[in-house]
């Protein structure tokens, strides 16, 4: 196995790829290097001696300024290199070239979709309950305890080792015959928004709620209101009017504040919601053309291979579903800092090119107004895994969307309308990143990680992707892929072919998400106004 590697050839960094001690020779392509201090596995080292000032590249771009003069050999690490990311102007280019993988192996592929009456496919056949306020949190709990026992979607009890450790017994459980075998789950949404923000985070929140409702893989809806909340129903019902003004699907929508009890609501919306689910349990799935596939790619908890192994192979996967006619969301703007000229020239349109560096800087203008920037977007983990600048992580981050041409930019939540890769607008945490890719439309998301996370969604399948065999193998109970033979030498293509098989498996309901397993069904919002 080798020991080190050079990701581009004007790279002033190598990467570690074990753990290399003082004094150790290593060697790249005939040039022999001393290395000088200790450099850990997946964190990177000098290529030559560097100045002051410098600007040093990886992955072929620019991606951090040194502190202080760098060895050649010596690890870099945040006391020797800042931040660093090149302005960038809209100028002319050439119409993007792109040459687009090989599908014929899956040119008569199929997988079995959900199709519903307006056409759009699915992924999974969901009822979906959630609240228009926070204060409705406990009767959407209340209505999935009553729900998903008694219909068999309950997989997650501690009740019976709870007993065990007090030293009782529990009888076995009552085995449970789905009685709506077509309907994939009762899924619920609580959220922490509704009431005491501004007008326009309750407008986002319903616009994110209506998304969620016309998705494909959402066959109806439940939705309590309290009633006096700044997210309204008729808020609600106009954000679901715009975004499908043909939305045809069972709505039930339920303000406790014009009932005498809450009891008496509550079975109201359990006799109405089991009438629901009949209708939901009709629909069977079909095979659907490839093309019906979006995904959406995103990565956290990453480490320093995730831009060698987990994202390229996600980029592969991206041009794949693109080539046979599908759609792909590449999210996370903090983590395209510094590639921005390289997505540019991707775009189709110079509209989207002055939108993408629009929403950039409007973003960073506003990290900058509340003492912060794009620069801190590191987390601990990430830096201490060898993602020690913002443009780093972003050089290796935009990687998960690979090569194709860039069709649309979006703002957060906006459906991706047109099959291709799209830019969307969100922030890098993880959940509140796939609760807007979500809403854009994707019905499978590829989530890479280096350190390891249970990340899900309560509607679309978020498949976990490992940087590395030993994270994979550790936290087997989260990882649903593992990417790791691509460090020790298994071929990208190879790697990337296997992950876009585990899609098709997912999209067709013949493979379970890790995350959907695990009962993580995680959804927050972006919320971008202050409380009032």
């Amino acid at each position: 196995m080798q020991t080190i590697l050079c990701i581009h050839p004007d790279d002033d960094m190598l990467v570690a790829l074990v753990d290399l001690a003082a004094g150790q020779l290593v060697s790249w392509e005939g040039d022999s290097i001393l290395i000088n201090t200790p450099v850990a596995a997946k964190h990177k080292f000098a290529r030559r001696n560097l100045a002051q000032g410098e600007l040093l590249k990886l992955y072929g771009v620019p991606v951090g300024r040194a502190m202080a003069p760098i060895r050649r050999g010596e690890a870099v690490t945040t006391e020797n290199l800042e931040h660093y990311a090149a302005d960038v102007e809209i100028a002319a280019t050439q119409p993007y070239q792109w040459t687009a993988p090989d599908m014929a192996r899956w040119q008569d592929a199929t997988f079995e979709g959900v199709v519903r009456a307006d056409g759009r496919v699915g992924t999974a056949n969901y009822w979906l309950i959630f609240p228009l306020v926070f204060c409705e949190n406990r009767n959407v709990e209340h209505l999935r305890n009553a729900l998903e026992g008694p219909l068999g979607y309950a997989t997650q009890d501690l009740a019976a080792y709870t007993l065990a450790l007090l030293g009782e017994e529990m009888a076995a459980p009552r085995a449970v015959t789905r009685p709506f075998a077509n309907v994939d789950g009762v899924r619920i949404i609580t959220h922490a928004g509704g009431c005491g923000g501004t007008r326009a985070d309750a407008r986002s929140l319903c616009k994110v709620l209506a998304a969620y409702a016309d998705h494909p893989n959402v066959a109806g809806i439940t939705v309590f209101s309290l009633g006096c909340q700044n997210a309204q129903i008729s808020m609600f019902q106009d954000a679901l009017k715009a975004r499908n003004p043909a939305f045809d699907k069972p709505c039930l929508i339920y303000e406790q504040q014009k009932w005498d009890s809450e009891d008496a609501m509550m079975k109201a919306v359990l006799q109405d919601t089991l009438n629901g689910l009949k209708a939901a349990n009709a629909v069977t799935r079909q095979p659907v053309p490839l093309s019906a596939l979006k995904i959406g790619v995103k990565c956290g908890g990453s480490d320093g291979f995730s831009g060698l192994s987990a994202n390229p192979a996600m980029g592969l996967v991206s041009d794949m579903v693109v080539a046979v006619g599908g759609g792909s969301i590449l999210a996370e703007f903090p983590e395209l800092c510094g590639v921005e000229a390289s997505l540019i020239e991707r775009c189709q349109n110079d509209d989207d090119k002055r939108r993408f560096l629009g929403m950039m800087r409007d973003f960073e203008a506003r990290a900058q107004a509340v003492g912060t920037s794009f620069a801190a977007n590191p987390s601990p983990g990430n830096i201490r895994d060898g993602l020690i600048t913002d443009a780093i992580k972003s050089a290796g981050a935009a990687k998960k969307g690979g090569t194709s041409p860039i069709v649309s930019v979006l703002d957060y939540g906006e459906p991706a309308a047109r099959p291709g890769l799209s830019l969307l607008c969100t922030p890098g945490g993880d959940v509140e990143s796939v609760t807007g890719i979500v809403a854009s439309g994707a019905n499978v998301v590829l989530f890479s990680t280096g350190l390891g996370t249970p990340t899900g969604n309560p509607i679309v399948p978020v498949l976990k992707i490992a940087t590395n065999t030993r994270m994979a193998t550790r936290l087997k109970d989260m990882i649903d892929f593992d990417c790791g033979p691509v460090i020790s030498g298994t071929p990208l293509p190879e790697v990337a072919e296997g992950l876009f098989e585990m899609v098709l498996q997912t999209a067709g309901g013949r493979y379970r998400a890790k995350a959907d397993r695990l009962q993580q069904y995680d959804f927050i919002f972006w919320k971008r106004d202050i409380s009032l």
